[in-house]
């Protein structure tokens, strides 16, 4: 069984740069070989069935703001094929899409199948070769060859000229990549959420306030974005984000430390200042516009005393203690919670050991890797598609490029 190119992996990185490369040799041979079942499983499921592909955020510069792992390594790549490339490309391939007022980049359908059935049908138009249920056991390249690479699987062996090495986070293909001279940066998962057991908050899920800002004790990690209170502990953008920049921080830590929340940071001593003066006869919680929703705004400030007490009653030091409770309040955190929006992971081929012109591998000639085998990873937002979709279509020119000085 010899093939230009074989593909392993037939997800979203998989795919698409098979196709994009026999739309740029046509009548190559190419096979993308799955262990699975099915096919572009993590394109069906994401952004909650809807496929978030990827985000309006178009000038590379700021785009790799979104990327704690990878955010030097594809500057470039991001300028020659980013978010504007893509939704070109999707769209001159039947797809229309939607942006949303995030900048979340979804098909205008509002189902990922449109994406899923997008690459199937041009797969089988250029006549492409699948096979499912077939896990890779061994990697073996022998230079000089004509086809250098063994491909081997209990059913069979292939044989390819270049290699295009897509399965995600697979522990397996990490190993054989390792045998193959690659270090691996060891994986841990990134995109997850803090359990905390505390009883100011025990009865409060579901209430999310727009804007907060997280950090971390004893660390430089800090973010804002919403946040939302869990039946668990603490979830939304921001502490999604404070997760994936903390990912190999808080592995190390055993998900144990002290997170510290502000709750509004538009608030400051002297809005407390005015909101006693505007709000001077009433008691301190029947606050009639709180900085915080009214339950959260009882619950963080349940131990005080001034609670109970007009505003007009308040001291200097009453106010101060008002204002940390809002802004200032440390939370302990027991552990990460394992929830639909963990499936990314920290970790992969090391980024010193990839030409990021090419996706090609500096240790194996013909060699190409994209998607999370590499040790990239993204915020929520289509970011983590994008950096496929960019590792892919490089990868496939060249291939292409290599193909055609044989």
């Amino acid at each position: 069984m010899h093939y230009q190119v074989v593909v392993i992996g037939g997800g979203a990185a998989g795919f698409f740069g098979a196709i994009v490369l026999a739309e740029a040799l046509p009548g190559i041979r190419i096979l993308i070989t799955e262990q699975g079942k099915n096919v572009l499983e993590k394109v069906r499921i994401s952004g909650g069935g809807r496929c978030n592909v990827t985000n309006g955020c178009e000038d590379p510069s700021e785009l790799v703001n979104f990327y704690p792992r990878g955010q030097k390594e594809l500057l470039g790549p991001f300028y020659h094929f980013g978010p504007s490339q893509m939704k070109a490309w999707l769209t001159s391939h039947g797809v229309q899409l939607k942006e949303e007022d995030d900048g979340r980049v979804f098909p205008a359908s509002n189902t990922s199948e449109t994406i899923i059935d997008c690459f199937t049908r041009y797969s089988r138009q250029y006549q492409i070769d699948l096979v499912t249920s077939s896990k890779v056991t061994g990697i073996t390249h022998h230079n000089g060859d004509p086809y250098p690479f063994q491909i081997h699987t209990k059913q069979r062996v292939m044989q390819s000229q270049c290699l295009l090495v897509t399965p995600g986070s697979q522990a397996s293909v990490w190993k054989m990549l390792e045998q193959m001279g690659h270090r691996i940066v060891p994986p841990v998962p990134s995109l997850f959420t803090f359990q905390i057991r505390d009883p100011r908050i025990r009865s409060l899920a579901g209430i999310q306030v727009p804007h907060a800002r997280v950090s971390i004790r004893d660390t430089n990690l800090e973010a804002e974005g919403p946040l939302l209170i869990t039946h668990w502990g603490v979830s939304g953008p921001a502490i999604l984000k404070l997760s994936s920049w903390g990912a190999r921080i808080l592995h190390e830590r055993h998900y144990r430390f002290e997170l510290q929340i502000d709750w509004n940071p538009a608030w400051n001593l002297d809005e407390v200042r005015k909101m006693a003066i505007n709000e001077s006869k009433r008691q301190v919680k029947n606050t009639g516009s709180p900085p915080v929703p009214r339950r959260l705004w009882h619950a963080l400030l349940q131990e005080m005393p001034v609670l109970e007490r007009n505003w007009n009653t308040c001291t200097p030091s009453d106010l101060q203690q008002i204002l940390d409770s809002i802004t200032t309040s440390t939370w302990q955190v027991t552990g990460k919670a394992t929830f639909k929006e963990e499936f990314v992971t920290s970790g992969g081929v090391d980024l010193k050991e990839v030409d990021f012109k090419t996706f090609r591998s500096r240790k194996v000639p013909g060699l190409y890797l994209a998607g999370e085998v590499l040790n990239i990873d993204a915020l929520t937002g289509g970011f983590n598609f994008q950096a496929a979709w960019t590792g892919a279509y490089l990868a496939a020119q060249g291939m292409a490029s290599e193909l055609a000085a044989y």
